[in-house]
């Protein structure tokens, strides 16, 4: 059994539907205590840890620094230091937010780390936290998630889709969106693998394909929910958030692919899957 924390997020929701996993709900195994999820861990002795669980209100968290921090970095810590003692893989899932967004190539995993506010420096925290324990652990850092469930970009495309003609989407930031359903697939894929090989460990990307700007994304939501909605394209500038977003948000996922057979998806195959599930909720 594969012990996943996080049953209520995006992630969660499609790894709950993969075979062998039990799901914890946040009472159960709540991140804002770390001493609990490690001895939820201990007492439930799972083959495999994934925590699919974390702090993501990016403006929030620039002023609850504490508890993005605790949830961020204590929880994964403790988590991986019980999976040390019972000698089970840890999959911990990041962001793409742990860089600072400059450039324009793909950020590999070996490049220099500097996130822009405290969501990115919690996630960059608990990267290390994690690191530094004993167990054998493996960092899948992401980006751009989106799914049927929650709130995330294409739901909020899609509502406001449904009732404006014109929408103004800022064109100068540039990621992969990735599917929850692909995410969960390779988490889970990847857990199984620890168990086969106990010296698969590190860090590795895995994001949605081609790279895209925000702006073009939501044409893409539009035309594949035949939504007549005008996208205009505006700079960051315009658009002003408590939190600085990074302007590349590209990763290169050629590890992934070569060390984990685990190729990138394509998210407007994704896209499409998502728009079936709520098929129905926006027209």
């Amino acid at each position: 059994m594969i012990l996943v924390f996080g049953s209520s997020g995006q992630l969660g929701r499609e790894l709950a539907a993969l075979p062998d996993t039990e799901c914890l709900s946040r009472e159960a195994g709540d991140l804002s205590d770390p001493a609990m999820c490690a001895s939820v861990i201990l007492k439930s002795r799972p083959a495999a840890v994934i925590n699919a669980a974390a702090y993501t209100a990016v403006d929030t968290a620039e002023r609850e620094v504490d508890l993005a921090t605790t949830i961020n970095c204590d929880a994964p810590q403790a988590m991986a230091i019980a999976c040390a003692k019972l000698k089970v893989p840890f999959v911990s899932v990041s962001t793409d937010y742990v860089f600072d967004g400059s450039g324009q190539a793909a950020w590999r995993v070996e490049d220099k780390t500097h996130p822009l506010g405290v969501y990115g420096r919690s996630k960059l925290a608990g990267e290390k936290a994690v690191a530094a324990t004993d167990a054998q652990w493996l960092i899948l850092r992401t980006s751009w998630v989106v799914s049927a469930h929650g709130s995330n970009f294409v739901k909020t495309m899609l509502r406001l889709g449904s009732t404006l003609d014109e929408l103004n989407v800022v064109a100068d930031q540039i990621g992969g969106p990735t599917p929850a359903r692909d995410l969960a697939i390779a988490c889970h894929r990847i857990a199984h693998l620890m168990r086969e090989d106990p010296d698969l460990k590190g860090i590795y990307h895995f994001s949605g394909r081609p790279s895209v700007s925000w702006a073009d994304f939501a044409r893409e939501i539009f035309r594949q929910a035949n939504l007549d909605c005008q996208v205009n394209d505006i700079p960051s500038s315009d658009y002003p958030t408590p939190a600085t977003r990074p302007l590349n948000s590209r990763l290169d996922c050629a590890d992934t692919e070569r060390d984990l057979s685990i190729a990138q998806p394509d998210w407007k195959l994704g896209l499409a899957e998502i728009l079936i599930d709520l098929k129905g909720c926006y027209q």
